[in-house]
């Protein structure tokens, strides 16, 4: 029995970027607790693909809609198409992300625009266009994927640790304008996790080891561990939990 607390069977969520990785794990884990769950990214035949795949378990609880989280036109579209075809939206997380590595000092503008546009921008977009559907019904619950990056960095990493820096602010912004509506807007922040952007550092056995050593517990996060805590803070026992980023790395942030 599932206490009701933690009960978010039957809610409506749209996860971003959950064709793969960190965001089809968080939408299955959705599926899984009985939500019904909106797939979304930019790539039409991807994201068919990962739907159908998920259908197989879940059936008709899980949809797909396609938009460019970057593109204001579009995520206006895309939510409001999303829900016409589903209904009101009870959760969204903002989870479209990308990565580029290179040195500071030779770090490319596109890239950097890139990084800017997806790991920030489309958060700022989609969480506008989803935050005003549910501030008009005076519920819901915003998570943001940010990062270990949201507070420590390291070399060649640094517009991507400013992008999930600037995610974090984001999300205490959103608390403060959205919360008077009744709304719950927090983070999840991942530490090393084993996903399609970091297989060749996974891949690096002295980049590993460094990974492995660096963290208390010892291994690199499976993308499962991120489930748990997303549930809480998508469900009422999060009622009070506002403007948070909930750091699930194993410990790193706590030691030297």
């Amino acid at each position: 029995m599932i206490h009701p607390l933690f009960d978010v069977s039957g809610s409506r969520a749209l996860v971003t970027g959950s064709s793969r990785g960190i965001g089809h794990a968080l939408a299955t884990g959705l599926l899984e607790a009985g939500c019904t769950v909106v797939l979304n990214g930019r790539d039409p035949d991807r994201l068919e693909q990962a739907r159908a795949g998920l259908a197989e378990r879940f059936g008709d609880a899980v949809h797909a809609v396609a938009f460019d989280g970057t593109d204001a036109d579009s995520v206006r579209e895309g939510v409001a198409r999303t829900e016409a075809e589903v209904g009101p939206l009870d959760v969204l997380v903002n989870n479209t992300g990308a990565q580029h590595r290179a040195p500071f000092l030779d770090f490319p503008d596109e890239a950097w625009h890139r990084l800017l546009a997806t790991n920030l921008t489309s958060a700022f977009l989609v969480g506008r266009a989803v935050g005003r559907a549910m501030a008009s019904r005076g519920r819901g619950k915003i998570v943001n994927v940010a990062s270990l990056q949201s507070e420590v960095t390291r070399p060649g990493i640094t517009p991507y640790a400013a992008t999930k820096g600037g995610l974090k602010m984001l999300t205490k912004g959103m608390c403060a304008d959205l919360a008077p509506h009744g709304l719950c807007v927090n983070a999840i922040g991942p530490g090393y996790f084993d996903t399609e952007l970091t297989s060749a550092l996974v891949a690096d056995e002295e980049f590993s080891a460094w990974v492995r050593g660096r963290t208390p517990a010892g291994r690199w996060g499976n993308v499962e561990d991120l489930v748990g805590t997303l549930l809480f803070l998508v469900s009422p026992a999060s009622d009070f939990v506002n403007g948070q980023v909930v750091y699930v790395d194993g410990g790193m942030t706590c030691v030297l």
